[in-house]
């Protein structure tokens, strides 16, 4: 029987963590002991005030039904909160906030009300693959944003041409960012809003990793038009996409919301109200406590992974690798041994140390030479992982 798939089937390019889960499954059926450290899946655990919240919930009649479309009105007013408190952000609960079954459900959406084909959407490089994937999807043309060491893995947005600028349709940025860890300055989410009015197109920030920096708080992308007027070009062509899955350890949960220009939402909601569908009733409700709390909680989850973050690059650094300083995210950002590239250097982990990593070819052109490490293990399997990593001469 012939079946005819829509162009967009041939369009869908190959998951990169699935593909390295087949892997470390098939290393661990020869019997293999792999320490996993290519998942950026949070092995935390809900603090145990959200978990009550949760409990209580799941036995509320009115959480088995549907939720509102935008979202509980509750979980939306936390959202604002969380905005007011953490980054000094007046929002609209009720237009300036959408809710969302996590960042990619998020991005999904701008995609899809952004993009038409042909149309220019730039990232930075490294980048998360769904950028790629998204892209190719809508049948995108993609402008990549070489990220450089000496910038602190951050673009060179002046240098890229105005001419080049002028047929962007969305930019999509990522800080603290997968995979690097870097972070940016205010003045950088400064500058892009800037170019945004300038050469009109929308900035998108995918705040994913919001609350895990480390030396400095991490901006989010609304601060810079915090102080605008309702309405400004500035407001209209910039939103900022969340997710409670690192800030709270609640990952598999999926929740989060996209947040900024009304006009944009409005859009998005739209689209989402047909082609999506809501965070479960009682997500919601756990969502306000974690909001709603003092951020503590974030804090420790920061402190937690910086002492991991300590364990891994100190240790590979001891070993003679060179690694950038991140301050943020989950992850460790290594260069490959001279002479061998990422891919040679994460085959030859899996296959000879039983520790599974990502070549940096998997986030672009620019980490060829690389590999990301997560810190999603307990500390001795990340000593241990170091461990083996020392003996094995890659």
């Amino acid at each position: 029987m012939a079946i005819h798939f829509a162009k967009v089937a041939s369009q869908i390019p190959p998951n990169v963590f699935e593909r390295m889960d087949r892997k470390v499954l098939a290393a661990r059926g020869r019997g293999v002991d792999v320490i996993d450290l290519s998942k950026g899946n949070p092995d935390g655990f809900p603090e145990e005030f959200i978990r009550e919240v949760t409990r209580a919930a799941v036995d509320d009649p009115l959480n088995a039904r549907y939720t509102p479309f935008d979202g509980k009105p509750a979980f939306l007013e936390a959202a604002a909160n969380w905005y007011r408190n953490v980054h000094g952000v007046e929002l609209d609960a009720n237009r300036g906030l959408f809710a969302v079954e996590g960042a990619v459900d998020g991005l999904a959406d701008l995609f899809s009300i952004l993009l038409d084909e042909g149309d220019a959407v730039a990232f930075a490089d490294p980048y998360y693959p769904s950028y790629h994937c998204m892209a190719n999807m809508r049948g995108a043309h993609e402008v990549l944003l070489p990220a450089k060491a000496e910038l602190g893995w951050l673009p060179d947005l002046d240098a890229v041409p105005a001419s080049v600028w002028d047929g962007v349709r969305l930019l999509v940025l990522n800080y603290p960012n997968n995979p690097t860890g870097a972070q940016a300055p205010l003045a950088f989410f400064e500058q892009a809003v800037k170019l945004a009015v300038e050469h009109d197109f929308v900035v998108a920030h995918d705040f994913a990793y919001a609350g895990l920096g480390v030396e400095e708080q991490q901006h989010s992308l609304l601060e810079v038009v915090a102080h605008t007027p309702a309405g400004s070009p500035e407001r209209e062509c910039t939103v900022e996409i969340c997710s409670l899955s690192k800030m709270y350890a609640m990952a598999g949960w999926r929740a989060g919301f996209i947040a900024g220009s009304e006009r944009i939402l409005d859009v998005a909601k739209n689209f989402h109200y047909q082609m999506g569908s809501m965070i479960t009733s009682f997500v919601q409700d756990a969502g306000v406590a974690a909001l709603n709390s003092d951020q503590t909680c974030v804090g420790r989850q920061a402190a937690h992974y910086a002492g991991r973050r300590a364990i891994v690059a100190d240790g590979l650094r001891e070993l003679g690798y060179d690694l950038f300083d991140s301050q943020g995210g989950l992850y460790v950002w290594m260069h490959a041994p001279a002479g061998r590239s990422g891919e040679e250097v994460a085959d030859d982990l899996l296959d000879k140390a039983g520790v599974a990593v990502l070549p940096g070819t998997c986030f672009g052109n620019v980490g060829a030479q690389y590999v990301r490490l997560s810190l999603l293990q307990p500390d001795e399997r990340l000593a241990e992982a170091v461990k083996r990593i020392g003996t094995c001469c890659c």
